[in-house]
């Protein structure tokens, strides 16, 4: 079965087409700034050069259409008919408390999926509106929501919920979340295949470090505690994110600077964290390039985020009773050494041991060990892949 991965943001549509029979990607691309003036296209089959275009795309609708076309198109595609797709899969960001895991669309789901809109009204609407634009394109092909918080709704009640008023979790659900859940699964579960265990069998703290960053407690398989909240502010330093501050910072700031409720959520989802410290970038590149060259800010940002980042690695691998191995993915994760050598070394006391060598050559896209043989504690960098974890799903209720 060839499954079709969607990912729908508010001005963009990531797709990818993987053949399950070897969990083979068969192509990949984006529509950029649909419904905005110099709309492009992207459009990637592995091995060959990548064929680019701008196009207008007024709506979601038009630029699922044009990823279909160009599936099949003689030249560009890579089937020669919609009927090879077996089924769509979605990533939606928000499933509340109503899925723990993923699900096949009908209209009750879609109903659930508007119910926690309020939850998640920066990405919701818009998986919705990829869900119906595919709906109306491939009447009859099984439709599959994969749900970001879906990992996450093992914690147990003294792990999700916040010391606040109980009736505000009875009247609005207000709880801990967690987000970028197919990622920690994803990673968490190859953690396992690497260390030759079941996924049951071992405790894995998996970071997923990019312009927004989580970190999960994964015990036994299944998680324990994330960073992330009811919504993807809280947590540690992000690009524009500001992570978790003193709550008594919001009404402060509103009265010192007279600003409106919309007003202080953009302060804190836009332009804090890395690009509010810096005052010039969010992007951890240029961090990392500034730290080099004696930049005061950039240094300040690469000790905050070494900071955090240590903090909840240690406090999880103690809720856990231990931990077997540290998972470091995202493109942070992925490409920057600096930050697992500086994890690493913090965990000596627990029996951590950092290969330095080995470490600095682990980058764009490798999977590695780069913890020492005699560490008690394995240090993992494995590149995520979130699209196969949703094309999995979807396969196996489709199948």
């Amino acid at each position: 079965m060839k499954i079709l991965v969607i990912n729908a943001g508010s001005s963009s549509v990531k797709y990818q087409l993987i053949d399950m029979e070897n969990d083979q990607l068969m192509a990949k691309g984006l529509c950029d700034r649909i419904g905005i003036q110099g709309g492009n296209f992207k459009h990637q089959i592995p091995g060959k050069d990548a064929y680019k275009t701008e196009v207008e795309m007024k709506n979601h609708g038009e630029a699922i259409q044009l990823v279909v076309k160009t599936l099949t198109d003689p030249e560009l595609g890579v089937i020669s008919s919609l009927s090879e797709i077996g089924a769509v899969g979605h990533r939606v960001l928000h499933g509340g408390e109503k899925f723990s895991g993923s699900v096949i669309v009908n209209e009750k789901v879609i109903e659930a999926i508007e119910e926690c809109c309020e939850l998640g009204p920066l990405h919701n609407p818009h998986n919705l509106t990829g869900i119906r634009a595919c709906e109306e394109i491939m009447p009859g092909v099984p439709q599959v929501a994969v749900f970001d918080t879906g990992f996450h709704q093992t914690m147990p009640k003294h792990a999700y919920l916040y010391p606040l008023p109980y009736e505000y979790y009875e009247k609005y659900k207000i709880r801990r979340y967690g987000f970028h859940g197919t990622s920690h699964r994803y990673v968490s579960l190859r953690a396992a295949e690497l260390l030759g265990k079941k996924p049951e069998e071992i405790n894995v703290i998996t970071c997923h470090l990019g312009n927004g960053s989580s970190i999960a407690a994964v015990q036994k398989g299944k998680c324990l505690d994330t960073t992330m909240g009811t919504t993807p502010l809280e947590g540690i330093i992000m690009g524009t994110r500001c992570g978790s501050i003193d709550p008594a910072i919001v009404p402060l700031l509103m009265k010192k600077e007279n600003l409106t409720p919309d007003q202080i959520d953009t302060i804190m989802n836009k332009k804090s964290g890395i690009l509010g410290v810096t005052q010039k970038t969010s992007d951890n590149r240029d961090i990392e390039a500034g730290a080099k060259a004696g930049d005061e800010r950039c240094i300040l940002v690469e000790a905050m985020l070494n900071h955090q980042l240590t903090k909840y690695v240690g406090g999880f691998a103690a809720a856990m009773g231990g931990v077997d191995a540290v998972v470091f993915t995202g493109g942070i994760g992925e490409n920057n050494p600096h930050y697992r050598q500086y994890v690493g070394e913090h965990l000596e006391f627990m029996g951590a041991k950092i290969d330095k060598a080995l470490n600095d050559e682990t980058k764009f896209g490798k999977e590695a060990d780069v913890a020492t043989p005699d560490s008690k504690i394995r240090l993992l960098v494995i590149p995520t892949n979130e699209e196969l974890m949703i094309a999995k799903d979807t396969y196996e209720l489709c199948k």
